[in-house]
């Protein structure tokens, strides 16, 4: 059985040797998956602080991709971990990091019916200065929050990066027998999932989805009133696999389709006069 495939995302990181020091990190712990998005240097990965702090994690930072939006970045991932101090209303669920990579996980004599290896998992770490976007936690599964020191919880992005990463390993060693992105004997390295969505194709459905429910006017975009997100988490839930997600644009489509044609047959006639 396959390990799960593993990124870790930046968001608009402004400090370059948090970039390096992630990076290190990183390696450390045997993963080497980093994509940054838009980070306030274009050449950030090739900067003189990024180096320095990267003490030797050059492959991490040679493989490294840079992309523009977050839904480049998650292309391949099915399941979205936020990392925020903050819960969200109407948000995933917060849990530490051992909590959660133990429900993913599951127990080695029980696997979960949707096995984790067909899973991609990103962990998501926002901007220095502001942490993850509401938007950007909605989309996750899970917001993980690192136990800390209730008067003094705020972490650097690496040390962070570092704690979860390390929980993330022993997770992997106990369920699999192995560490990080190492194959144990007769496990296949497959970094694609196997039927299930993953967060870019979910992402296109839900905004399919919405305008949908504008334009049978379920939704009203002035006073969307969180409905959106709240459809967001139950189909995290759900899991949903690249057939259902097919359906659910079908679904969409008609519902579109449907509601052009009644707004068409309300239409006055044309009258032929100028």
């Amino acid at each position: 059985m396959p390990l799960p495939a593993t990124r870790f995302v930046l968001i608009e990181t402004s400090h370059a040797g948090n970039v390096g020091a992630a990076a290190r990190a990183m390696k450390v712990m045997g993963f080497d998956d980093l994509v940054l998005v838009a980070p306030r240097w274009a050449n950030v990965l090739r900067r003189e602080e990024t180096i320095q702090r990267a003490s030797g994690a050059l492959d991490v930072l040679d493989k490294a991709r840079i992309v523009s939006t977050l839904h480049e970045a998650l292309e391949g991932m099915t399941h979205l971990c936020a990392t925020a101090m903050t819960p969200r209303d109407f948000g995933p669920p917060t849990r530490t990091p051992r909590e959660h990579f133990e429900l993913l996980l599951g127990p080695t004599s029980q696997p979960e019916p949707s096995q984790p290896s067909e899973r991609g998992v990103a962990f998501l770490f926002g901007s220095e200065r502001f942490g993850m976007k509401n938007e950007d936690v909605y989309r996750c599964y899970v917001s993980l929050s690192i136990p800390t020191n209730p008067q003094f919880g705020s972490l650097n992005l690496a040390s962070a990066l570092q704690v979860i990463a390390y929980d993330w390993r022993l997770a992997l060693a106990a369920r699999y027998g192995a560490w990080g992105n190492a194959k144990p004997d007769g496990m296949a390295d497959e970094s694609h999932t196997n039927g299930l969505a993953d967060a870019a194709q979910v992402s296109g459905m839900l905004n399919h989805l919405e305008q949908a429910l504008q334009a049978v006017e379920f939704l009203d975009p002035q006073a969307p009133k969180k409905l959106m997100p709240r459809l967001n988490q139950l189909f995290n839930r759900a899991q949903l696999t690249q057939e259902e997600v097919h359906i659910l644009r079908g679904v969409a489509k008609t519902m579109l389709q449907v509601a052009a044609k009644a707004h068409a047959d309300q239409a006055p006639p044309d009258s032929g006069l100028n």
